[in-house]
């Protein structure tokens, strides 16, 4: 499709949805003119309009917390897109990882809706903790660290894995196996690798 099919607005405009091309986690929603649209596309970095001052504002210019553009793609009726992003940095203008982080419904969702979620709960949970580098936290220490160190302690959780598996204790392996998940969540992240591109591979292997 040719860039000027798409459908912008009485104003101009056409929303953006901004969406990490990890985790899958939606980080913010903003708006593109087609000046800013081709900016986006020629800097591979977003570049929005802002409504309110009404001007050309590029992601992380002041802050540093860019967003690499992964790929643009646009809806069935040409009138909204979705911008998938490796950010550097919390998109939130609040230094948190997502403008989408808080929720009307949390009381109301079910943990137990589907066994996996904790898998992408966690994900999520690790993409925020790359972003956002709070201070105290295992997982910033780790990105901090770089991948050496990554790879250090998934040699180590695996090493467990294996000594509790040959040991029959299956109280120290669920423990040491949850250890080895988490820590390759995280070099998958460092290594910006979509978990979902693993998925892939599986499913790929189960169908021959």
């Amino acid at each position: 499709m040719n860039k000027n099919e798409l459908k912008f607005d009485e104003k101009g405009l056409i929303p953006a949805i901004v969406q990490d091309a990890q985790s899958k986690e939606v980080l913010t929603l903003a708006y593109m003119n087609r000046e800013s649209l081709d900016k986006t596309i020629e800097t591979r970095e977003t570049w929005f309009y802002s409504r309110s001052r009404q001007e050309l504002w590029h992601k992380g210019e002041t802050s540093g917390n860019t967003q690499k553009v992964v790929d643009l793609r646009y809806d069935c009726d040409s009138d909204a897109l979705v911008v998938l992003v490796e950010p550097s940095g919390p998109a939130c203008h609040k230094g948190v990882y997502t403008c989408f982080a808080d929720s009307l419904l949390s009381e109301e969702v079910s943990t137990n809706a589907d066994r996996f979620s904790i898998i992408s709960r966690l994900e999520t949970l690790i993409a925020e903790r790359e972003a956002e580098m709070p201070e105290g936290s295992y997982t910033t220490y780790l990105f901090d660290k770089g991948v050496d160190k990554i790879l250090k302690k998934v040699g180590e959780e695996a090493g467990e894995v294996i000594i509790a598996a040959k040991n029959r204790d299956p109280e120290e392996l669920k423990w040491e196996v949850a250890d080895l998940l988490f820590h390759l969540l995280v070099l998958l992240r460092e290594q910006k690798l979509p978990l979902d591109e693993v998925l892939s591979v599986l499913e790929e292997r189960h169908t021959k």
